[in-house]
């Protein structure tokens, strides 16, 4: 990969890692709850990145500190659990594309609390892609009446959360390592995990000898190490060298990846729901012109 810019290669594994976390998840839920899924992946991706960088936590300073707890419950905590419980009602591919929304997310957040400007594509941009988003929601709705897509607001929330992340991370958090921003995160994780993982009654369920939950123990693993611990520290320093608009533009590859997933697994999906998801594709990429 000589001369390929870095930025552009934690782009392209990431687009693979995070694109393939979403039927990880999927696969996950078959056997846990989504209290269990959320909490368990913060602590197995906490144990992970203690081993990796313990030692860089004497390194961050007190002032840093509030900033570090923000970006981990915005960056973090709150997302796990808010996919983990939308896809008990939506598919996978469905939730992927919806976070595809991160990026007109992150230009509406720094225009309301970044003091960043709007141009003229990116409002466009932003009215394009929140059209779409309603379109994939409703055509999903039609296709899988079973389906409650009000959880599809879980996912958006999510992105949400992921745009104030972003921008926090470049603003408050750019001289950090990225895995120091990232052993930082979890560490403050640790506690409010295990208290939720408790409260999911996981230690008097776990002593059953259910297969599933094995299995699902399995993929969420996988999900733990590579799709929260390794991602986590790449996004951080994706977003150190580049901008947190072309950083989210990660969320133009994931729904490729994700869709691949949920095809061979069974899912199903419209020319309408692949249309939905080109409109909101195209919101993005007018927001990101100036």
């Amino acid at each position: 990969m000589k001369g390929i810019p870095k930025k552009w290669i934690y782009l392209i594994v990431l687009s693979i890692v995070w694109g393939s976390s979403f039927i990880l998840i999927k696969k996950s839920l078959v056997g846990l709850t989504p209290l269990q899924l959320g909490s368990l992946r913060v602590l197995f991706a906490a144990i992970f990145l203690l081993i990796a960088g313990y030692s860089k936590l004497k390194t961050i300073q007190k002032k840093d500190w509030k900033w570090i707890i923000i970006s981990a419950l915005l960056g973090t905590f709150i997302p796990v659990f808010l996919f983990a419980f939308a896809e008990t009602e939506i598919d996978s591919a469905i939730a992927s594309i919806l976070n595809s929304t991160t990026p007109i997310m992150a230009l509406i957040a720094g225009a309301l609390v970044f003091s960043i400007g709007f141009t003229r594509n990116q409002f466009v941009g932003v009215i394009v892609g929140l059209f779409g988003s309603l379109l994939l929601i409703w055509s999903g709705s039609n296709l899988n009446p079973d389906q409650n897509y009000w959880y599809a607001g879980l996912v958006l929330i999510a992105s949400i959360c992921y745009a104030f992340n972003v921008n926090i991370i470049k603003r408050h958090l750019q001289n950090i390592p990225a895995l120091t921003i990232a052993v930082g995160n979890f560490v403050v994780l640790i506690i409010p995990a295990i208290l939720v993982l408790i409260f999911s009654d996981f230690f008097s369920e776990a002593l059953i000898t259910d297969r599933s939950i094995h299995i699902s123990i399995g993929y969420l693993t996988i999900l733990a190490l590579v799709g929260t611990g390794v991602a986590k520290v790449m996004f951080n320093k994706l977003v150190q060298l580049s901008t947190p608009v072309f950083s989210t533009s990660v969320t133009y590859l994931i729904p490729i990846v994700a869709l691949l997933w949920g095809v061979l697994d069974g899912e199903k999906f419209t020319i309408i729901q692949l249309g939905a998801g080109g409109i909101i594709l195209l919101g993005v990429l007018l927001s990101n012109k100036s």
